[in-house]
């Protein structure tokens, strides 16, 4: 016999935990047999006190299996995918997937919704007008078959014991811990089925984990997890220094990623394709459709240039319901009510941007949530009309601000404001990618 009780004492006081142990925890989360102040309890001394490798692999396969499990035989396609740990304006979702699809790859990726001041890829993809985000794993399989790819939301039946913990770590102050992040993200991906993963793993002021060794541990302990798992793990760490391409919300995210799909060009875009290929590039790699990373990318291009990636997301939005007419309308499909720029109040260089205030702008102008079930607006947002070393002319515009009440615009016009910080030197922009990390120089310890 096991007591939740025990388990709590034995972690409290530095013990390291069984793999039988710590799956009585994991299906006492998932039955609500264990009462939530001993889950919250034991989140709390495993926080404080960190995991074990082992343990760390006992509760990712644990919380794997505590549900479905995509099942990927007879697909005839090597299972891919791409986790971003979130930022502003990070739309490589979908860049990334119609192009692995169409470089012969299958790409289960299963999204989340925006929270905090960042955006959600479910909100974004649910701006075109019919789009499901939610399919059982039969149907999303489907979409598999014929598409290549399908982004989908979490299911009720997939990693059921994640949803129960992670909503007690929102609620308890567990939610930094880098073994419980990568518990919760690995269980996801795994149970997905996946044979190549590729991680986007923020740092700077726009990133949940803003110190970058802070970031490089986790990216570490979350390529040895899906490496020990048996799949092939990659992960880039890479900046969120400032929002990533022109725009941030949901519908004008889309009609970006739509434009770049089709070949159309555009300087304060190219950070955003750019990651995108490189992403996609590891994408193609691990799925052994090429000899390396820098041979992928080559392939990434391709995709775009003969139009087939664009090919693959049209497939992928008609199979989940969505209307391809507003796929052709692009930026000309919703217009906002109100729109408002923000101008520059003297002239200069862009020194820095604090990110996060952006992304809390984005939200504020109705794009976002604070909590979960609330709704968002389609076609709020923000449009971005500079780069970190952009020199700037006093009245000229820094932003272009969209909202569906014009009350919206005047805390969002505060924060840019604060956000945005323009000087006099001259000043170059973070490097996209700082660091990869691969099983060879992991070594999270």
């Amino acid at each position: 016999m096991m007591h939740a009780i025990d388990l709590i004492r034995k972690k409290r006081d530095g013990g390291e935990l069984t793999a039988d142990e710590i799956q009585f925890i994991v299906r006492g989360a998932a039955s609500q047999a264990i009462p939530e102040a001993q889950l919250a309890a034991w989140l709390m001394a495993a926080f404080l006190r960190g995991l074990s490798s082992a343990e760390l692999d006992a509760l990712t396969t644990a919380m794997r299996f505590s549900g479905v499990t995509f099942d990927h035989a007879g697909l005839g396609c090597v299972t891919v995918d791409k986790h971003s740990t979130g930022g502003v304006g990070d739309k490589t979702s979908f860049l990334v997937a119609p192009i692995a699809a169409a470089a012969g790859l299958a790409v289960p990726m299963i999204s989340g919704r925006a929270l905090g001041h960042t955006g959600g890829t479910l909100d974004k993809l649910e701006s075109i007008p019919g789009y499901r985000t939610q399919l059982s794993l039969d149907e999303a399989r489907r979409v598999m078959d014929e598409c290549g790819a399908t982004i989908i939301g979490q299911t009720k039946d997939l990693v059921p014991a994640d949803r129960v913990l992670y909503d007690l770590r929102d609620r308890t102050g567990t939610v930094e811990s880098p073994w419980l992040i990568c518990a919760s993200i690995m269980s996801k991906k795994l149970a997905a089925g996946l044979q190549g993963l590729v991680l986007d793993v923020k740092t700077g002021s726009g990133a949940f984990l803003r110190d970058y060794e802070q970031a490089r541990f986790l990216a570490g302990l979350m390529v040895e997890t899906g490496e020990r798992a048996g799949t092939r793990t990659a992960a880039l760490m890479t900046s969120m220094d400032q929002p990533l391409g022109r725009f941030a919300g949901n519908w004008i995210e889309i009609a970006e990623s739509i434009e770049l799909l089709a070949g159309k060009r555009h300087p304060l875009s190219e950070d955003l394709l750019e990651l995108s290929l490189i992403l996609a590039g590891w994408m193609i790699h691990l799925g052994g459709k090429a000899k390396d990373a820098e041979a992928g990318k080559a392939i990434a291009s391709e995709k775009i240039a003969d139009g087939s990636a664009l090919g693959h997301f049209r497939k992928m939005v008609a199979a989940q319901g969505g209307d391809l007419d507003a796929l052709y309308k692009g930026f000309g499909f919703h217009r906002p009510k109100f729109r408002r720029e923000l101008l520059a109040e003297r002239s200069g260089i862009v020194q820095r941007v604090d990110t996060t205030a952006v992304g809390w702008a984005v939200q504020r102008l109705g794009a976002g949530r604070e909590r979960a079930g609330e709704a968002v607006a389609a076609h709020a947002g923000l449009e971005v009309h500079f780069k970190i070393g952009s020199r700037i002319n006093a009245g000229k515009t820094l932003c272009t601000l969209f909202a569906e009440e014009e009350s919206r615009f005047e805390e969002p016009e505060k924060l840019l404001r604060e956000a945005i910080v323009i000087g006099d030197e001259a000043v170059q922009p973070p490097p996209l990618v700082r660091e990869i990390v691969t099983a060879e120089n992991a070594c999270s310890g």
